[in-house]
């Protein structure tokens, strides 16, 4: 019987965020915990407009379709697919190498609909969301926890990448100081 924990993560896990993750479950001894990590594929689109956005209105000479037609959409779209399937390995590696079974995939849905979709297909126990902090989005609770917790109906665990438990609880730079 498996314990299976669905984890949707921002970008590729550290050593220490792998370890942290993987110590939740270290007390499960009756059944075998398996991690399925989700890894958005970063936008293309977005990183274009971004790109486009951060030219100075000034700088722009030409009509903005101009500035696009040069933009091969497709390297933009390969590269994007390449860094995520990139960062997805160096998740899995990561937690590999802390002893955790572990299965991952590059999802290109929304993310919490993906998280939702695979909490269900492998009957998941829980869900742990690995983010940067969010204050803005977390404020009017529109990030991914708080979505995934209106959508799932298993615990849902927000983590902070690159920070300890004791940091996110105030021991250190966490979020609880403002």
């Amino acid at each position: 019987m498996t314990y299976d924990v669905v984890l949707l993560v921002e970008k590729a896990l550290t050593a220490a965020d792998a370890h942290q993750v993987h110590s939740l479950h270290e007390g499960i001894d009756d059944e075998q915990v398996v991690y399925h990590v989700l890894l958005p594929l970063e936008d293309a689109a977005a990183r274009i407009e971004s790109a486009m956005g951060s030219l100075a209105a000034g700088e722009v000479i030409s009509s903005p379709a101009m500035v696009m037609s040069d933009v091969d959409i497709e390297a933009v779209r390969k590269d994007c697919q390449d860094r995520s399937d990139h960062d997805l390995s160096i998740c899995l590696e990561a937690l590999k190498a802390d002893g955790a079974l572990v299965h991952g995939t590059v999802v290109t849905e929304p993310p919490v609909d993906a998280l939702a979709r695979c909490v269900e297909a492998v009957d998941g126990r829980e869900a742990i969301i690995l983010t940067r902090p969010h204050v803005v989005a977390e404020f009017f609770h529109v990030d991914w926890t708080s979505r995934a917790r209106r959508k799932i109906g298993v615990p849902v665990l927000h983590l902070l990448e690159h920070e300890t438990f004791d940091e996110q609880a105030g021991g250190g730079e966490g979020v609880s100081g403002f």
